[in-house]
């Protein structure tokens, strides 16, 4: 590729980078504009004054120190269920053998088919006899039994990585959990950050979870204290965006310490 083609390249992509940016960079001015100025029309770019008590105002509107900590606590609890759950069973899967092995997995692929909405009802009924509707338990304990896709990924990772460690480590007198723990978690670290950062996000984005699952203000998620925050402020714009601007901090912060991390985990070099 010619030095000129790059450069038409770049540009090209510079453009649509700014395009797709924009709508975000303007909602990000926009929080420090007053109500008027926000839904002015035409409208204006950057704010005539900086109006940085705009956040405040929006989160003392609703206890959203409360919702972040809920948020905090279902995402770190689900990413690490997803984690240890993911890798177990794909190392199970990846190193051993035996009978109905390759059919277990086609029935676990499988499950990836059906929709949250068919589980939903039976895994509501399932919750209120456990007596965890109103917790944050439906929320973070069914990331401890495994998520296919999560494990399929892992178990993809696992099956480039040469089995000669695994047999040094037998010759050695390691055991199946020693092996697992010493040998393939280092190697699986990508991998692993891989899991935990898509369930982190998606952990986070959850909407409809929280709403089916939670009654109490004081068990409300970020994602659910905004949707609520929306019928208290329903003619005021200015708020809800200062709200929005702090939940979308966190993915995209996740993202920029992990997208090293996410490319490798998709492959299974080892170094």
């Amino acid at each position: 590729m010619s030095k000129k083609t790059k450069v038409v390249l770049y540009v090209i992509l510079t453009l649509i980078a700014v395009y797709f940016l924009f709508p975000f960079v303007y909602m990000f001015f926009s929080t420090f504009k007053s109500e008027t100025e926000a839904v002015a029309y035409p409208p204006s770019f950057l704010p005539d004054i900086w109006n940085w008590q705009n956040y405040v105002d929006a989160w003392n509107a609703q206890p959203f120190g409360t919702f972040l900590k809920n948020s905090v606590i279902v995402t770190v609890g689900s990413a690490l269920g997803s984690m240890v759950s993911a890798a177990l069973v794909a190392y199970g899967f990846a190193r051993f053998q035996f009978r109905g092995k390759n059919i277990l997995f086609m029935l676990l692929l499988s499950t990836m088919m059906i929709p949250w909405d068919v589980t939903m009802i039976p895994q509501y009924m399932e919750f209120n006899m456990f007596g965890w509707l109103n917790t944050l338990k439906p929320l973070i304990v069914p990331s401890w039994f495994g998520s296919a896709y999560y494990i399929f990924l892992m178990r993809q990772f696992l099956m480039g990585v040469p089995k000669d460690f695994e047999e040094a480590a037998r010759i050695d007198g390691a055991n199946a959990f020693q092996i697992f723990y010493k040998i393939y978690v280092p190697i699986m670290r990508p991998s692993l950050i891989l899991v935990g950062v898509l369930n982190m996000l998606a952990a986070w984005n959850d909407y409809l979870g929280p709403l089916i699952f939670l009654q109490e203000r004081s068990k409300y998620t970020l994602a659910l204290g905004l949707a609520s925050f929306k019928g208290v402020y329903s003619q005021e714009i200015v708020p809800m965006l200062c709200i929005t601007v702090i939940m979308i901090v966190p993915p995209i912060l996740i993202f920029l310490f992990a997208q090293k991390y996410i490319i490798e985990g998709t492959g299974g070099a080892i170094k």
